[in-house]
């Protein structure tokens, strides 16, 4: 019959496409190469893309580019739906979360995440109030796979393998010591611990004062120290300090480099693996050149460590005089040296010391006078006040800690000699009884020094984003070495780049690598692409 369709021909117009989802990266790539210059239908075939799918792309451009700011960050990686915003919002506290257990290097398991997933967004929804209540969300599995791809959760220690023996690593510590060579005083060990540099006890007036305030609470700021020495106990390194400011309004006047401790900053005062290579290179390193030259010792060390992210592993490449070993990651918590009671002696030291100075600077007894001082009280009396404590370590804690993995090198084996817990805090309690701020307890105190220890609560992450009030010191210390950079070295350093993109991307086994790979690197120096534009548009105005 005429201008009948075939049967055939109607069932393949009536056919549903299969729909191909683009992740956010690829458009971001696609997007990225438009701006360097690249053709549309070269984008189209590097990337296996339709050539009307690259021009929708950019012709979306804004619309993405506001898509990836909002979007749930750090490893947000496909964008297929609208989310509600108590949704992006408890999957980036919860991102969050994830990544200060992985500082903390805390396994976790699935229940472990989906609970504290759960408990996030309840937790959202009771703050927003009722125009969120209609939602429900219950963490499941489904959601969880999703999850994980969204944000590559695979790098994060899941508690899913068999612990090892206990007593394997110190039998591979003491052949690597004898291969080595190594004395007591040229084994290190170093660790990180957070402080929560301006928190009292709970029952103490200015902590219930505090709890009765709005707005951000400065017990809550923490800060994140690397601490860590020799086995011999006489050598105790400075303090590595990360902030999540790096110019604090305290620290207006004062030179970084002539303070205590070394002083870096990250946004969540997290170590990150740039800041403890810094370390390693410029710190480390010549502090053990200059520690063996006094002591008449051959300059070489072996520094150990467990495997927390934020520990490059290819420290060993960069001296030939220090050699790193790493601890295994069902042992690291049981026997890793400053674990086993450096770190706890140095808060029981840090808040006996504070007391101290409260009593030093008020009469003890005029709360006004002590609600005055402690509002004052300041990341700059901090500083001071962790040098002082990590000062007051003996040698004979810090040698005592190694007896688990290297009991041959412990000299020490009276306690009396070492730091103890139980009298540190029976001398916090003596000195907060002097103080008039409540019934404070050797309880309160324990768990004000355990406190430190904990994960991130609900609270804490939801008021994590809010910056304190005047924390920053606005403009201080620019840095003006960057902007002496000529378009010609940038652009030499782009090619360079580049050129080293190619040879990975072109012998990679894996396709999904090199979207990653091209992704990050480009992210990491996209400020220098910013710089290289402003600097030729400047260029183009002169001319």
């Amino acid at each position: 019959m005429p201008g009948k369709r075939s049967l055939n021909a109607a069932v393949i117009r009536s056919a549903k496409r299969e729909r191909k989802a683009i992740t956010l990266d690829v458009k971001l790539e696609v997007l990225r190469r438009f701006e360097v210059g690249e053709k549309l239908s070269q984008i189209a075939k590097a990337l296996g893309l339709a050539a009307s799918t690259v021009a929708t792309i950019r012709d979306n451009k804004d619309k993405i580019k506001a898509s990836s700011q909002i979007a749930t960050p750090l490893r947000a990686s496909r964008l297929t739906r609208r989310r509600s915003a108590v949704m992006e919002t408890m999957e980036r506290l919860l991102c969050v979360w994830l990544e200060d257990q992985s500082q903390r290097n805390v396994p976790l398991s699935v229940t472990v995440i989906q609970k504290k997933a759960k408990s996030l967004f309840d937790d959202l929804q009771r703050e927003q109030g009722e125009s969120s209540q209609t939602e429900k969300f219950t963490a499941s599995k489904g959601w969880f796979v999703r999850f994980k791809e969204r944000h590559c959760l695979p790098h994060f220690k899941m508690n899913i393998s068999a612990p090892a023996k206990k007593d394997e690593y110190p039998e591979i510590l003491k052949s690597i010591i004898q291969e080595g060579e190594y004395t007591p005083q040229q084994v290190f060990n170093v660790d990180e611990t957070g402080l929560y540099w301006k928190r009292m006890p709970e029952r103490m007036f200015l902590s219930v004062e505090e709890r009765a305030e709005p707005g951000f609470k400065s017990s809550k700021d923490r800060l994140m120290l690397l601490l860590g020495g020799n086995a011999a106990g006489d050598f105790k390194l400075k303090p590595l300090l990360v902030y999540h400011s790096e110019n604090p309004k305290a620290l207006k006047g004062y030179s970084k480099p002539n303070l205590p401790v070394i002083w870096r900053s990250s946004r969540k005062a997290w170590a990150t693996r740039s800041i403890f290579h810094e370390w390693f290179t410029y710190f480390f390193c010549p502090a053990i050149e200059k520690y063996c030259a006094q002591n008449n010792l051959t300059n070489k060390a072996l520094l150990i460590l467990d495997k927390a992210p934020c520990h490059p592993v290819n420290l060993n490449d960069l001296s030939d005089t220090v050699r790193v070993e790493y601890l295994h990651d069902s042992t690291a918590d049981s026997i890793q040296p400053m674990g086993q009671g450096v770190t706890s002696a140095f808060r029981a030291h840090y808040l006996r010391r504070t007391f101290e100075h409260i009593l030093e600077a008020t009469d003890g007894e005029d709360t006004a006078e002590i609600r005055e001082f402690w509002r004052n009280y300041s990341i700059v009396d901090a500083v001071d006040n962790i040098a002082v404590a990590w000062g007051e370590l003996r040698p004979a804690t810090m040698n005592s800690v190694w007896k688990k993995i290297w009991p041959e090198c412990v000299q020490f084996q009276s306690a009396s000699q070492t730091d103890g817990i139980a009298q540190l805090q029976q001398n916090i309690v003596i000195l907060a009884k002097s103080v008039a701020v409540g019934e404070v307890g050797e309880a309160d105190v324990d768990q004000l020094l355990q406190s430190h220890e904990e994960g991130l609560s609900n609270e804490e992450l939801m008021q994590l984003e809010q910056e304190p009030a005047g924390e920053e010191e606005e403009g201080e210390e620019a840095a003006p070495a960057l902007r002496q950079l000529t378009t010609r070295e940038l652009s030499a350093a782009f090619s360079h780049f580049e050129a080293g993109l190619q040879v990975l991307t072109s012998n990679s086994p894996d396709a999904a690598w090199k979207l990653q790979v091209s992704r990050a690197i480009n992210d990491a120096i996209s400020c220098y692409r910013e710089l290289y534009s402003e600097k030729e548009r400047c260029s183009k105005q002169l001319s």
